[in-house]
Order: structure tokens, then C-alpha cells, then sequence
């Protein structure tokens, strides 16, 4: 099985890292959509990272669907809960961590267009919403001082933190540390996991 994509996308890294822990291997392809297009195009005309390609042929694409599959296929813990209560609420906070990484990705994407084809009015639309999400993973996060939905490490758990590391490595003045200090605590725990050393972002 392979993996295609950049681990310096959040998409690509929580998709990883899943796979990792639900004990499924792979084999990496770093492949850029931007400096590798050709080469991915070859591979998946879609260009779309992350994509899995199966070792009998299948290739599935978006991170989630991926993470979807893994939960299915996979040995290794469940990453969702089965409690109702537990699991809505690790879909309201994977969303919420989604939309952080989607907006940060956004915003890195505008800032590779030559400064007289950018959007500020955009731009700050799509930054406000970035700072609504982690607002709201920030006041969701504190009072707990192990993982997020349960005792156990959840997709939600995974997201978030693979999220703030992509947020603090491309827009660090937008989102401080010390304005979001339960997140960072979050990140810095699941930073410490095997999975995550060894599926750095850069």
C-alpha cells in the first residue's frame, strides 16, 4: 500500500498518522502537487492529496475517507468512539480542526499569488475564520488535562494536533501560543506519541 503526498499537509500527515496507529503499512510517496505534478498527474490524474492506492490497484483519495477505511480495516485501536455522546463530540471537534487546517492552508496558498493579485478583504475573512475555529477548540479543550473526548487518543485528539503544528509552522503571528495555551498543551502531548515523531511535517 502507498501513501502520496507531503507530510507538511495536515490532510497527508492525520491520514499517516491514522494508518500508523490502526497498524496498517505503507509506503510513503513524498510527492508535491505543486514540484512533482507531472510525476503525481502519472500516478493520479486528480492530483489530489493524500491519495492511497491499495496494493491491488484501488486508489482512494481525501483524508477523511481514508481515515474512514483505516477504522474499518485496521487492527489497531478505534480511533472514534462508540458512546453517542462521545463520538458527536469527536465529530464537532475533528470539524472544528478541519476547518483550521483548511483555513491555514488557504491562507498559504493566497500568499504564494504576487501581491497585487491577492484578496485582502478574503484574506481576512479567511483569517477570521481561522481564529473562530481555534477559539473554539481552545474553550473546548480547557479544564482537560488528558486527551480530549475520552482517557483514549481519538481522530479528534490526532486532527487537532496535527492542525495547530501545520498552523504554527506556516502562520505563527496569526495564532500564538500563548493566546491558545490548552491547545498548545494538546499538541505538545500528541507530539510525544511514536506515530507522530515519526511522521514529522517537515
Amino acid at each position: 500500500m502507498k501513501l502520496i503526498g507531503m507530510l507538511d499537509s495536515p490532510f497527508v500527515r492525520r491520514a499517516a498518522i491514522t494508518l500508523t496507529l490502526k497498524g496498517l503499512p505503507f509506503e510513503h510517496l513524498s510527492l508535491s502537487v505543486f514540484r512533482n505534478f507531472d510525476e503525481f498527474q502519472s500516478i493520479n490524474p486528480l492530483v489530489k492529496a493524500p491519495t492511497l492506492i491499495g496494493d491491488d490497484g484501488w486508489q482512494l483519495v481525501d483524508s477523511s475517507l481514508i481515515i474512514d477505511w483505516a477504522e474499518t480495516v485496521g487492527s489497531g485501536p478505534n480511533l472514534m468512539p462508540a458512546d453517542p455522546a462521545e463520538r458527536l463530540r469527536a465529530l464537532r471537534l475533528t470539524g472544528l480542526a478541519l476547518i483550521a487546517a483548511e483555513k491555514s492552508v488557504q491562507i498559504v496558498y493566497e500568499g504564494k499569488r504576487s501581491e497585487d493579485h491577492r484578496d485582502a478583504g478574503w484574506l481576512a475573512r479567511v483569517q477570521g475564520q481561522l481564529k473562530a475555529a481555534y477559539t473554539g477548540l481552545e474553550r473546548e479543550a480547557r479544564g482537560r488535562d488528558g486527551w480530549l473526548v475520552n482517557s483514549t487518543l481519538t481522530q479528534a485528539d490526532i486532527t487537532i494536533a496535527v492542525a495547530w503544528r501545520f498552523t504554527q509552522l506556516m502562520q505563527p503571528e496569526l495564532i500564538a501560543p500563548q493566546d491558545y495555551p490548552a491547545l498548545a498543551a494538546h499538541s505538545a502531548r500528541a507530539e510525544l506519541l511514536p506515530a507522530f515523531v515519526a511522521l514529522q511535517p517537515v
